[in-house]
């Protein structure tokens, strides 16, 4: 075990990678001698050599289409989009192609790739270095969407993402890189794509959310406790496909269920969600589900950012109007 956050735990998992499989490569902007907007291909350029660890020019549909085509061609490259907001020239290539490719070819080739974005606001950073649109990649089939709030699950679930025969969407929060550390196992150490974790047992209502609103959730059940609710606090980890069982369970026990995120509320997936719990556990709610998430806005600059990102206040308010339904 080696203590470490969710940055260097990437970063060591990269390496794990790399290391272990020559069919794996690392291509994107600044990645190679600059290490990363973020640090957090630090030191691979210099272990592994600019034909695995490639810097590319500024064009992100160039470089999912080149790591699209290196996928089909066997190899698995990991593709870095230096910030979610810069995504969307390479959209088409990841809705028209990636995500297309094994049902296209009728399964003779699968895009065995991730594309890493960091995301998310609370830096300073506003707009397209801030979004939170993890719902237009969720509602793209063929696609897994995979969101870490911790290092050994940032480790974990990369390396099982990088070893997936289909195209993962790697979302970092940016706010957490380095707000959190634990020990992470070495070597390969791996986290299954899918199931969700119940980062705290709860009885009166089911608290579901990922990213870095996990911190703000936590919190949010600590003050709870305070007065005697019982919050189960459900970190999903992976958005396609998201854990229905482990939400399903916990809402038939609580009867109550609010959703957590940062990206706004119409579209976004808290919004399938509360959907989905409706339809499969009716007749265990207590009350009609609730969404805490940003403002149906452009996202804000750094002034305004705290009035943007849902706080603990809301999300307590939130819950306790759902008590009181």
């Amino acid at each position: 075990m080696t203590v470490r956050n969710i940055a260097s735990a990437i970063n060591d998992g990269l390496d794990v990678a790399l290391s272990g499989d020559d069919r794996v490569m690392i291509l994107g902007q600044d990645v190679g001698r600059t290490g990363g907007v973020f640090r957090i291909t630090d030191g691979l350029l210099e272990k592994y050599g600019s034909e695995r660890v490639v810097d590319t020019p500024v064009a992100e549909s160039g470089i999912v289409g080149v790591g699209l085509g290196l996928a089909v061609g066997g190899l698995r490259p990991v593709c870095e989009i230096q910030f979610m907001g810069f995504s969307y020239p390479a959209f088409d290539q990841v809705i028209s192609h990636v995500s297309r490719m094994r049902n296209r070819s009728r399964h003779r080739f699968t895009v065995p790739m991730v594309i890493r974005m960091p995301y998310g606001g609370g830096i300073g950073a506003a707009e397209h270095h801030s979004e939170s649109t993890e719902a237009i990649y969720a509602h793209t089939p063929g696609l897994k969407v995979v969101v870490p709030s911790t290092p050994a699950d940032a480790k974990g679930l990369l390396l099982a993402a990088i070893e997936d025969p289909d195209p993962v969407i790697f979302l970092e929060p940016i706010r957490l890189y380095r707000a959190v550390k634990e020990d992470v196992p070495e070597g390969p150490h791996r986290q299954e794509i899918g199931p969700a974790r119940v980062e705290r047992s709860g009885s009166d209502v089911t608290l579901v959310t990922w990213g870095a609103m996990t911190r703000e959730t936590r919190r949010a059940a600590d003050t709870l406790s305070e007065d005697g609710v019982s919050a189960e606090v459900i970190d999903l980890r992976t958005l396609v496909p998201w854990d229905r069982e482990t939400v399903f369970e916990s809402v038939e026990r609580t009867g109550r269920l609010v959703v957590v995120h940062e990206a706004p509320l119409t579209g976004g997936l808290g919004g399938e969600i509360v959907a989905t719990v409706s339809e499969q556990c009716l007749y265990s709610l207590l009350a009609p589900p609730k969404r805490v998430t940003g403002w149906d806005t452009v996202f804000p600059l750094k002034r305004s950012e705290e009035h943007y990102l849902p706080g603990v206040d809301r999300i307590v308010t939130a819950v306790r109007k759902d008590l009181d339904g």
